[in-house]
């Protein structure tokens, strides 16, 4: 099974948030087989997912633990549906 980790700096509200809009992209995707968390940074590990999704100004600092895509705007579904679609399909 994918993993998806929601990562934000203190990993409670925005990354929580994020976890939402990303669990609610992939039930538009009709995709159930991928898990998805929130966490914060200093918890954050090489390998802890296949995807880490944060906001932009955290991904230079999260990159050296996995494949990682930063967000202009976390609200944004649109954007999430990007980068998960082009994570699926990739």
């Amino acid at each position: 099974m994918k993993k998806i980790v929601c990562i934000c700096g203190n990993g409670l509200g925005s990354s929580f948030l994020l976890e939402m809009n990303v669990k609610a992209v992939l039930k538009d995707l009709n995709r159930t087989d991928i898990e998805v968390e929130h966490s914060d940074m200093g918890s954050a590990y090489k390998g802890m997912a296949n995807l880490i999704i944060c906001a932009n100004d955290l991904k230079d600092n999260l990159t050296r633990f996995g494949n990682t895509a930063g967000l202009n705007n976390i609200m944004s579904k649109s954007e999430i549906k990007t980068i998960l679609e082009d994570f699926l399909n990739g």
